[in-house]
């Protein structure tokens, strides 16, 4: 296994999507105890563009900024955010911005079938699967109660996975440089 070393270009992608995070998490349209945000889009989309380790990077790094008191996620921070109804989902978009990017970045070229995929299992299942669990115990629910109530939230979420594979289409087609260096090289290989 080969240690990645991070150059500027790394450090400013993980920046811009740690910004994006923080902005999409400002859309906000309230249901019940969890908002619906574009804050997921975000997620995919750092996953997509920047591959596994520097899309969950981004995200890390949004959260250690939350931790410190910074009032990034919607206008909320500090640890109280990490204690609340949401605190399994910021879990679940660490993991979830991996498994887009391990996903989305398998194999030598980028598909918008694969981001397709990549999108539905790590910006959407993932987080359900680390959030709904938090919830229910910080809300004192039951898991199949708790588990109903976030089928309001999957057509916005189809919505977004749609959009996150059109991004990331034209994207890929018309802005290479977005991408990781290792994913370019297989694009000119390939052509």
């Amino acid at each position: 296994m080969t240690a990645h070393r991070f150059d500027n270009r790394d450090l400013a992608r993980i920046a811009m999507f740690t910004a994006i995070l923080a902005v999409f998490s400002f859309i906000r349209i309230p249901v019940g105890p969890v908002p619906v945000t574009m804050q997921t889009l975000a997620v995919m989309l750092a996953g997509t563009v920047l591959g596994p380790w520097l899309g969950a990077l981004s995200v890390l790094l949004l959260l250690a900024l939350v931790l410190i008191g910074l009032p990034l996620l919607g206008g909320n921070g500090g640890f109280a955010v990490f204690v609340g109804p949401t605190a399994g989902y910021l879990l679940g978009f660490v993991i979830g911005a991996l498994i887009v990017g391990l996903i989305a970045h398998s194999g030598h070229h980028m598909t918008w079938w694969k981001t397709a995929i990549a999108c539905i299992c790590g910006g959407m299942l993932i987080p359900y699967i680390c959030g709904v669990p938090v919830t229910a115990v910080i809300l004192g629910q039951s898991l199949s109660n708790t588990a109903w109530s976030v089928l309001a939230f999957v057509p916005g979420d189809l919505a977004k996975i749609v959009l996150a594979t059109l991004i990331t289409s034209a994207l890929w087609k018309a802005y290479p440089a977005a991408f990781p260096a290792s994913l370019r090289e297989h694009r000119i290989q390939q052509a």
